[in-house]
């Protein structure tokens, strides 16, 4: 039997990932706020950004759960590296 699915409209998901990118440009150099409060708006954005390209790109919204969690697995490693690599000029 087959699934079938909507595809997506991958211009409209264009469209986001390219507001999302000019909202980070202006955000990183046009906004006045705090460094703190930028550095995690940033991630946010950027953390948004690979999740659309993860679920629509590389079309993980449309696979069996078991390959999307081969998907998250190294997320903890990647965060480990991450946070060591901040902390690194705190030391």
């Amino acid at each position: 039997m087959e699934t079938a699915h909507k595809r997506p409209n991958y211009i409209l998901i264009w469209v986001y990932l390219a507001v999302l990118t000019a909202a980070e440009l202006a955000l990183a150099f046009e906004l006045p706020i705090s460094r703190n409060l930028k550095l995690v708006l940033l991630l946010f954005l950027a953390v948004w950004k690979a999740l659309l390209v993860a679920l629509f790109f590389m079309h993980l919204k449309f696979e069996r759960w078991n390959l999307r969690i081969m998907a998250i697995i190294p997320l903890p490693l990647a965060l480990i590296f991450l946070f060591a690599a901040m902390s690194e000029h705190v030391w």
